[in-house]
């Protein structure tokens, strides 16, 4: 069975569901953890989105986590490595009705964390352009209710124009030189 897309209103359960998920992540991962963020759209308050709780843990050592598969496994994760972003651990949970995702990445990897932290807090700080981008995700969803394909691609240049505005506002809040031009 195909995943459905499912676009909800914000749900103020998912920072607690959030934070609940990090303190068994984080006994997974152990001493390797450094930090993990709750990144996506629910997030972000206010946000509609699909009901599934992105989370970005930031690790010492991303190797370590390879070795880890059976635990994540244990309490319900499917290990999908790289899974399109080099220097990733993709992690998801719950298969067709996911509830959990985890992009694990190694703490020297800049580019890819600043690129999803900031895309997460210019929509905190931009609330238009949260609006704007949850309009758009449940448009996408009544068209392509059971396409992750053609919702993704829906929204993939509103993400792409944003993320590039959020490295560019968050260089401008932080005087970070990040983004690679």
């Amino acid at each position: 069975m195909p995943q459905r897309i499912h676009v909800v209103p914000y749900d103020p359960a998912w920072e607690r569901l959030f934070n609940e998920e990090a303190a068994l992540i984080s006994q997974i991962i152990g001493p390797n953890l450094d930090c993990i963020h709750h990144i996506g759209s629910t997030a972000v308050l206010g946000l509609c989105a699909k009901p599934i709780i992105d989370m970005l843990p930031v690790v010492s050592d991303l190797s370590a986590v390879d070795s880890q598969t059976d635990a994540f496994s244990a309490v319900g994760y499917e290990a999908m490595g790289e899974f399109g972003i080099p220097g990733r651990r993709y992690f998801r949970k719950g298969g067709d009705r996911r509830t959990h995702q985890l992009h694990i990445f190694e703490k020297s990897n800049v580019r890819e964390i600043e690129r999803h932290l900031a895309f997460r807090d210019y929509l905190r700080a931009h609330p238009k352009k949260a609006y704007e981008y949850g309009a758009l995700k449940s448009r996408l969803a009544a068209q392509y209710p059971n396409s992750i394909d053609r919702y993704c691609d829906g929204k993939d240049q509103f993400v792409r124009q944003t993320e590039r505005a959020a490295l560019l506002w968050r260089r401008g809040q932080t005087g970070a030189a990040f983004l690679n031009e």
